[in-house]
């Protein structure tokens, strides 16, 4: 009879892959076993007597998975499925979670085409609802000490201060090719110019060159710690890519080397990194502790970023749409 030990990872997105670790997992006289992720027939990619790999459905919900054969059926064992929240989306960074677990991702459109709404604002239940328009590739995210949502132009360079009511108001420009934003506890916005530069905006508004790190292909992604150290990633085209340690003087080194392709990341309070990224050959959202243990966590494709929700959930963004999912990780908080 199937047994099942282990899920790995034991979350996931909608066609996620995950692997299953147990015993008599192969395929017997009566062929290829069956999986079910809750009342969904999963697809087999790989069984072996101790390992099967399987794609999760696209109308999985969380809940249990089940492995059958000629021998029996297995014991159940959990799998977390993402949740999605909102469809018709265009996230080039890591979306933004206001205080009342609201979650702002942009429309963000190809470089130079204005879109018709720019960022996009969407409830806990799922909710999606127009709320920035006029801004041209809006990129970047992210909200201030004072509770204000601020985002980045990449086409403009510029830095807009969005109101209650979703109206911009310049508020920085000459970023370069702004991309992503993250403030730190004493409320200066740090802004990274995928060119090369990372941009320090005092609450004064003076503008700093803050740190130089090699150019991205795509984009800066940014996340500040309570001791103001800044942790940046910023795909180039090496496969061994770093998340980067800005001090507070500055000064750069590369915190964990061994991802592929990173993208947004999020700090949780337990000091561990959570960011979307390529490990070992497997796409979807990884953990690395402050030792440098890496582990995947939840598998998905497509991934481009990831915020905590005050309301205890992780929220992640594929390059089309905004899920939600509960993996027992409470984030960092600021302020």
């Amino acid at each position: 009879m199937p047994r099942i030990d282990d899920v790995v990872p034991p979350a996931a997105l909608p066609l996620g892959e995950v692997e299953l670790m147990g015993s008599d997992l192969g395929a017997d006289s009566a062929g290829a076993p069956t999986v079910f992720v809750g009342a969904h027939a999963a697809r087999v990619l790989m069984c072996r007597p101790g390992r099967l790999a399987l794609g999760v459905p696209e109308d999985a919900v969380t809940g249990l998975i089940e492995v059958r054969t000629a021998a029996g059926v297995s014991n159940a064992a959990p799998l977390r499925v993402a949740r999605e929240l909102s469809s018709g989306l265009h996230p080039v960074t890591s979306p933004a979670v206001s205080r009342s677990g609201m979650v702002y991702a942009t429309i963000s459109g190809s470089r130079g085409k204005q879109t018709p709404v720019s960022v996009v604002r969407v409830s806990p239940d799922g909710r999606g609802t127009p709320f920035v328009t006029g801004i041209l590739n809006a990129t970047g995210l992210a909200f201030s000490p004072d509770g204000d949502l601020y985002v980045t132009s990449r086409a403009e360079g510029n830095v807009y201060r969005i109101d209650g009511a979703g109206e911009p108001s310049l508020y920085a420009e000459g970023m370069g090719v702004a991309t992503g934003a993250a403030f730190d506890a004493e409320g200066n916005l740090f802004v990274g110019d995928r060119s090369g530069t990372i941009f320090k905006i005092d609450p004064q508004r003076r503008i700093f060159v803050y740190a130089t790190l090699e150019p991205s292909v795509s984009a800066y992604h940014l996340a500040a710690d309570r001791e103001g150290t800044l942790f940046v990633t910023g795909p180039t085209l090496c496969s061994n890519e770093a998340i980067w340690a800005i001090d507070t003087h500055g000064e750069a080194r590369a915190w964990y080397r061994g991802l592929g392709r990173p993208q947004g990341l999020a700090l949780s309070k337990e000091g561990d990194i959570y960011v979307t990224a390529c490990l070992r050959g497997r796409r979807g959202l990884v953990r690395v502790t402050p030792s440098g243990t890496a582990s995947l966590v939840l598998s998905g494709n497509n991934l481009v970023g990831t915020a905590f929700s005050p309301l205890g959930t992780v929220i992640l963004a594929t390059h089309e749409a905004v899920y939600d999912v509960d993996l027992g990780v409470e984030g960092l908080s600021l302020f």
